[in-house]
């Protein structure tokens, strides 16, 4: 399939649109549009739908799905602020106080990156690389890996790229298929061997494999990992949109208390 930037935008948006359950085009509008969200079996498969309040951004408006009892007080704070200020504080405390009412909380703020066809190019690195499949994932479902692989939806890991120093496996990235039309692309490196170009070689690599098969794949970040930043940019992708997830407090806690016990990789 020959896909184009703009072809590569509106996949994605027509992604979202099945997420959150509106139109492609309501990210294109001037105004802000409130939809309630709906399970659907085509969306992104690590999405548990319905969410209670998720806010969307490609950069023109906000499209929030929501469960429909918090209508009131979503529609009127993405109306208070400008759409930027929406994802970030001190404004978002005034969403967070309401949604602690209903004993959520703000969760998950992260920044979703497409590749532009202008920038992406194969790069190179000191190692050897592999194309990999999931019959060369098996034995890869430990810590090291965790940022490409997924132990929790191990049938979604469909594709990947090793690099090597001699039979060492010492960076991989690889992609889930987390719905029909788009890949997402997730990378490890070996501390040893970081600040040697291997990250960006990968992704660029497995970014092209993915094309290849007429995926559009993507990638995302925290947006104060600036090290995964950093990659995606280097790598030929760049910022497409933002999403902001509200979850219940007892989750919020959970989360929190693996991170104290385990670590946050991202």
């Amino acid at each position: 399939m020959d896909f184009t930037n703009n072809s590569i935008l509106q996949t994605a948006m027509r992604q979202s649109a099945v997420d959150a359950n509106c139109k492609a085009e309501d990210f294109m509008r001037e105004e802000n549009v409130v939809v309630t969200s709906i399970a659907n079996p085509d969306a992104r498969k690590y999405l548990s739908l319905p969410l209670d309040c998720n806010l969307i951004s490609y950069g023109n408006n906000i499209v929030a799905s929501i469960n429909e009892k918090y209508r009131h007080f979503v529609s009127e704070y993405i109306s208070s602020f400008p759409v930027e200020h929406c994802f970030e504080t001190p404004n978002l405390h005034v969403l967070n106080d309401e949604l602690q009412k209903e004993n959520l909380r703000i969760c998950f703020m992260a920044e979703y990156f497409l590749p532009d066809l202008n920038a992406l190019k194969i790069l190179d690195c000191p190692y050897r690389l592999r194309v990999l499949y999931p019959e060369d994932f098996s034995a890869l479902y430990i810590p090291q890996w965790s940022n490409a692989l997924c132990e929790k939806r191990r049938e979604l890991d469909i594709l990947g790229v090793g690099a090597y120093d001699g039979q060492t496996l010492i960076g991989l990235a690889a992609c889930s298929a987390d719905c029909e039309t788009m890949w997402q692309i997730g990378v490890d490196v070996l501390p040893a061997y970081r600040r040697q170009g291997v990250a960006s070689a990968l992704t660029s690599h497995l970014a092209f494999e993915i094309l290849e098969r007429g995926k559009v794949p993507f990638y995302c970040a925290a947006w104060s990992n600036i090290k995964s930043v950093r990659n995606a940019i280097k790598s030929g992708f760049r910022p497409a949109w933002v999403e902001m997830t509200a979850k219940s407090s007892s989750f919020v806690d959970e989360m929190n208390q693996r991170t104290h016990t385990e670590g946050t990789a991202y």
